[in-house]
């Protein structure tokens, strides 16, 4: 019996120990098994010729455009704004305190010169509309009075000064009911409850609406219940270093592009340089009017302005990220065909921030490799 219970304990712990080694196994971390990293398709060069066979890993970092010819600008690139025409732009506030009663028009609405915008509920202007009301009354009683002194004084039953009494009375009616119109006129028309109508001044397409039914409003709130413009005609502002003051001249012919439209230009033409020098940024602020008839350019939006020759020669511009310097030379690749690259010696007549107008080595419409030429350039020096 002594036997069997010492094989039983020797069994239980012979099964504990296996047990045991199979839970270690389950937690031993296998290390991941690292993908070996795919050899680069070997290159075949020419002189200043590269060759990829298709698939060829290296063309997958590779992107070419074709070259366009764009007008040689006379100094590089500046940053500029897009801003309303304010030649153009009306923004318009209550000249009362009131409540908003209704908003006849919306953001995008085209306007005529004299529209309704809102209708404001204001005291103020219905005890304008009062004082006038009274105003005519009284000038009604006093040539009343008038008339009845005229007949009284040619019956010789008045005496002249009752009777100059009288008429210096309706005249002093008079003015003030000329006053009473004025104030009015100054206000706005009025609806037919006394209400003050908000009308525009000019005509133009709503732009901004800072006002909402039910909300007070008042000639000091900060922002304006409406801007009404019209966005076919914009300014663009040039901050200008005082070193380029002479390539910015009135009547100056300039190309504005904005990040929204990559390749297009809009045509601008400067038309105030200020006088005066920021004595803190040293730059002058230049304004320049372009027009949007299809209304792409939006307000507020950030523009490169470069100032052109309008009888300037056009050249090849390409990024400055195509060009490779080697040495002193500068050096850009052209696509011949699909995976072929020819390195080319090239001349840069104007280096800009992000762009270069090329003298001569690129035709207009062959594509130029803008993104890898570091990477071509240096498979043709390590061939």
């Amino acid at each position: 019996m002594k036997r069997s219970w010492k094989g039983l304990v020797v069994l239980l712990l012979v099964s504990a120990a296996m047990v045991a080694a199979w839970w270690w196994q389950t937690r031993t971390v296998v290390a991941p098994v690292r993908a070996r990293p795919v050899p680069t398709a070997p290159s075949a060069a020419n002189g200043s010729t590269l060759r990829f066979e298709p698939g060829a890993p290296q063309l997958a970092f590779i992107r070419s455009e074709a070259a366009q010819q764009r007008p040689e600008p006379l100094v590089e690139s500046l940053p500029g704004r897009i801003t309303y025409d304010e030649d153009r732009t009306t923004r318009i506030a209550t000249p009362l305190p009131g409540r908003v009663l209704r908003i006849e028009v919306q953001l995008g609405d085209r306007v005529a010169k004299g529209a309704v915008l809102a209708v404001i509920d204001a005291p103020d202007y219905a005890q304008a509309v009062a004082d006038a009301h009274r105003a005519e009354l009284e000038v009604l009683q006093k040539r009343r009075i008038y008339e009845r002194a005229k007949l009284l004084i040619e019956a010789d039953v008045m005496s002249q000064r009752e009777f100059d009494a009288a008429e210096t009375e309706l005249h002093e009616s008079e003015v003030e009911l000329s006053r009473a119109h004025q104030r009015l006129a100054a206000l706005g028309a009025g609806a037919p409850d006394g209400s003050l109508q908000l009308r525009s001044p000019v005509a133009g397409i709503v732009t901004e609406r800072g006002i909402s039914p039910g909300a007070q409003v008042g000639p000091d709130t900060e922002r304006p219940l409406f801007v009404v413009s019209d966005p076919e005609r914009l300014w663009v502002l040039v901050d200008l270093p005082e070193q380029r003051l002479g390539v910015f001249g009135k009547g100056a012919s300039t190309l504005v592009e904005v990040d929204a439209y990559p390749g297009r230009q809009f045509s601008a033409t400067v038309t105030h340089v200020g006088d005066v020098v920021d004595p803190t940024t040293r730059r002058v602020q230049v304004r320049c009017r372009v027009a949007n008839p299809d209304r792409a350019l939006k307000p507020e939006m950030f523009a490169r302005v470069t100032p052109v020759d309008a009888e300037g020669i056009a050249r090849v511009r390409v990024p400055s990220g195509a060009l490779v310097t080697v040495g002193l030379a500068n050096y850009v690749f052209v696509e011949q065909a699909p995976g072929v690259y020819e390195r080319r010696r090239v001349t840069v007549s104007v280096q800009g921030r992000g762009e270069a107008w090329l003298a001569d080595g690129v035709r207009p419409g062959e594509r130029v490799v803008n993104t890898g030429a570091l990477m071509l350039n240096a498979e043709l020096s390590g061939a």
